[in-house]
């Protein structure tokens, strides 16, 4: 849980790098929140908790994403290649899985540093 109130707090945060276990921690919790709304929502009979819930960690999710690819060596503009069909969201989530490189330009590497950055 405290990768995901991390990446909440870094709620904007586009610069620096994340580590694979704080990128796909945080996707687990967006899950799991999301499973949980779409259960209140189907009893309530109103998607209102999933829409607030998808509108609210929209923009952490864009930011951690482009940590998370910095962490890879990459531009976080590569979160566009998504909107390829099919074959775009492969190449992202192995980018996304991909191990994390040695310092680049986005700062030193975290599993160096020992900090969960």
């Amino acid at each position: 849980m405290e990768y995901f109130i991390g990446a909440l707090k870094k709620y904007a945060d586009f610069s620096g790098r994340a580590r694979r276990k704080e990128y796909w921690m945080f996707i687990l919790f967006y899950f799991i929140f999301g499973i949980v709304a779409n259960v209140i929502d189907a009893i309530i009979g109103l998607p209102l908790l999933s829409l607030v819930l998808t509108i609210g960690l929209f923009i952490p999710s864009l930011s951690i994403a482009a940590r998370r690819l910095h962490d890879t060596g990459r531009t976080g503009w590569w979160q566009l290649i998504a909107l390829i069909p099919l074959v775009g969201i492969i190449i992202l989530l192995i980018f996304l899985a991909s191990d994390s490189h040695d310092d680049n330009n986005y700062g030193a590497n975290p599993k160096a540093e020992g900090v969960m950055a």
